[in-house]
């Protein structure tokens, strides 16, 4: 999985500039945590981004893939318990299609490849991609038309797409793009997250907002979502994105604001209204703590023990104390949907 096809990239940048940002109040609504996952044990940022493999076979099985930015890549089960762990380096991103997971890698500068076996559950290093690039940051996967790609994303606002057949990727990928994302100037990113039914993948900008590229014309310039002086409850850091998604396409975007604790929901579909902002708070019965401070997050809308209309998972800063024994929470997603009266 080495092979690569080096192209000229597509420089499309969006050039407005962001005023100084500062965070504000806005209403909330409090969400409480129901499971948390084994701790990352020691102090530092470690846990970073999670991703949620469904066992379609047996929902109980499902997994919880969550990367250390240290070490490598932990498998947790939905009571949160550690069932393995890839010692594959600083892997900072996950994310994943089907049996396939991808993670950005930035000790070897590259794509790392994870297969999931559905018949034992069980998670393998399968490979690594060069990217070419130094310190490939945050990561999503998508799957169309049977193509898989991998989508790295990096701190001066590049982001790569890499494809291949899903059957024939373990025989290499290519770079099939590459597209500035982004304000000149301070233009990190980091989440990213494609919505397949809609031909669209959104795009975090740390400290701008929410970009949206189209996924049936890589040439297409950027197209704004939300910006943070838009003061609809993002703030900087833009952190993880993922997606809750329907059966006709229809769903909600979900963004972390990281320095303000809370979390922005949106329509998927264009215009893209803002729905709402909530925080996760410490469990009904205060075992679990509240979560501060989110990097990645991911969201899953398949029904699962406990969840029965999907669940969200964070990463949290600390437990309780910021930098010590980070880990991830997980959330059941009808809380959110009733708190915000979304459909």
């Amino acid at each position: 999985m080495k092979r690569h096809l080096p192209l000229a990239a597509l420089l499309l940048s969006a050039c407005a500039l962001e005023p100084a940002q500062q965070i504000y109040a806005i209403d909330t609504a409090p969400i409480p945590a129901a499971v948390e996952t084994a701790p990352m044990t020691g102090t530092g940022d470690k846990a970073d981004d999670p991703a949620v493999w469904v066992n379609w076979a047996n929902p109980a099985g499902s997994l919880i893939l969550g990367t250390n930015k240290d070490e490598g890549l932990h498998v947790y089960n939905l009571s949160g318990e550690e069932l393995q762990f890839l010692d594959v380096g600083r892997v900072n991103n996950v994310d994943l299609r089907g049996n396939l997971a991808v993670a950005s890698n930035d000790e070897t500068n590259s794509v790392s490849w994870f297969a999931i076996d559905p018949a034992t559950a069980t998670v393998s290093h399968i490979g690594d991609t060069p990217t070419t690039k130094d310190e490939p940051y945050g990561i999503c996967a998508g799957l169309l038309d049977e193509v898989f790609y991998a989508m790295p994303t990096y701190k001066d606002g590049l982001v790569q797409v890499w494809a291949a057949p899903e059957d024939k990727v373990a025989e290499g990928v290519d770079l099939v793009a590459e597209i500035q994302v982004g304000q000149f100037g301070k233009r990190q990113l980091e989440g990213c997250v494609f919505d397949e039914a809609n031909n669209q993948v959104f795009v975090g900008e740390e400290e701008h907002g929410i970009w949206k590229l189209d996924l049936s014309d890589w040439t297409a310039a950027p197209v704004s979502v939300d910006t943070i002086a838009a003061g609809n409850g993002l703030v900087a850091d833009v952190e993880g994105l993922d997606i809750w998604t329907g059966q006709t396409g229809e769903g909600y975007l979900v963004a972390s604001a990281q320095a303000a604790d809370r979390f922005v929901v949106y329509d998927l579909k264009a215009p893209h209204a803002p729905r709402g902002v909530f925080t996760v708070t410490a469990s009904i019965d205060g075992s679990i703590d509240a979560v501060t401070h989110t990097d990645g997050l991911d969201v899953n809308s398949a029904p699962l023990p406990g969840f029965p209309n999907g669940l969200l998972v964070v990463q949290d800063d600390g437990n309780p104390e910021s930098g010590v024994d980070q880990n991830f929470k997980l959330v059941d997603w009808t809380l959110i949907r009733d708190a915000l009266g979304l459909d």
